[in-house]
């Protein structure tokens, strides 16, 4: 197909007018960010870096389209061509109406947070750096594939249940708030970093043993990610880091701390659930811990409920909890 080298102001004046010819070539950025009037691009576009962020009346891209960078952050696409070519990155973010990408999609860095409508990655994709944080619909990767010594972050993939097998190594890998993800892949290597923080994960396999863990991107050991029964109040108040100590706290468990960290009680009342506390912890260089105890009226249970540290007693805590910034407008008939 005969070809029609241009420069980035003719090309965009013709982009944008809806006249340029198919087999176009441009060599430099073509920005058309937030361009709603841009409708459609030329058949077999090759332009080196395209920035297509927020184009909502683009409805789908041209056959034959190459770049060396494309971004298409916050469109409305449903699928790319199966032909579409792109050597370095690809950036896909909050593009919520995307169900599926091409087979074989080969890129450098694919980004993909917030695609939020898309379930499965496409067979033999080959990527070195994969980014599907937020990908709430995400259930499978590719029975076939390929992520090279680069980086995955799964961050929030809620429906992910595995990995896959021939991922075998990373660099770095981030699943946390993976809530369903119980095990890893039994030959896989991190050689940086491993995320797990809120995942169920109760073990690691022997191939990553000795890997840096972290927990929301804290350091931990693994007697903190995997034995959290071991960990003490004493040992959570002593710790001068203040997010480590916010990560002890976490895997004790907010109740578990409260009971043994010996709290001072602000305020006590009584409602129609049976008697309320208000409790209060300081914290070293940090916010303290303010909860709200109070007792189930059908099963007699206690429970102990965080509330902003400003919370000074238990009438403002509960209106709180209940979702009213005005206490005076919080009128239970009885607590449930």
């Amino acid at each position: 197909m005969p070809t029609m080298l241009l420069s980035v102001p003719e090309a965009r004046e013709l982009l944008l007018r809806g006249e340029a010819p198919a087999g176009l070539t441009v060599r430099g950025h073509l920005d058309f960010s937030r361009e709603i009037d841009l409708v459609t691009l030329p058949d077999h576009l090759t332009v080196t870096h395209l920035t297509l962020d927020g184009c909502v009346s683009l409805k789908a891209l041209p056959p034959g389209l190459h770049c060396y960078e494309l971004s298409l952050r916050d469109t409305q696409l449903t699928t790319l061509p199966a032909d579409l070519q792109v050597e370095y990155r690809l950036d896909l973010s909050n593009c919520d109406r995307l169900e599926e990408l091409p087979q074989g999609l080969t890129v450098g860095s694919l980004v993909l947070g917030d695609c939020v409508s898309l379930r499965r990655l496409p067979e033999g994709m080959d990527v070195s750096f994969l980014d599907l944080t937020g990908c709430i619909n995400l259930t499978a990767f590719p029975i076939q594939g390929s992520i090279s010594f680069g980086r995955l972050n799964a961050r929030g993939c809620l429906r992910l249940h595995a990995l896959p097998d021939w991922l075998t190594r990373v660099a770095e890998l981030d699943i946390s708030n993976c809530t369903n993800l119980t095990a890893l892949p039994p030959n896989l290597h991190v050689t940086s970093f491993l995320d797990i923080g809120n995942t169920p994960l109760t073990s690691l396999p022997a191939s990553l043993s000795g890997v840096q863990l972290r927990w929301h991107a804290v350091a931990i050991t693994p007697r903190i990610a995997f034995q959290p029964e071991t960990i003490s109040a004493q040992e959570a108040l002593g710790e001068q880091n203040t997010e480590l100590r916010r990560v002890l706290i976490e895997r004790m468990g907010h109740e578990k701390f409260i009971e043994q960290a010996a709290p001072y009680q602000l305020d006590q009342d009584d409602d129609p659930g049976g008697e309320r506390r208000l409790l209060r912890i300081d914290l070293s260089d940090d916010e303290p811990l303010v909860a709200l105890a109070v007792q189930c009226p059908s099963t007699g249970r206690r429970y102990l409920i965080r509330v902003p540290p400003a919370m000074q007693t238990c009438r403002q805590a509960a209106a709180w909890i209940a979702g009213f910034d005005d206490p005076d407008l919080y009128q239970p008939v009885a607590e449930t």
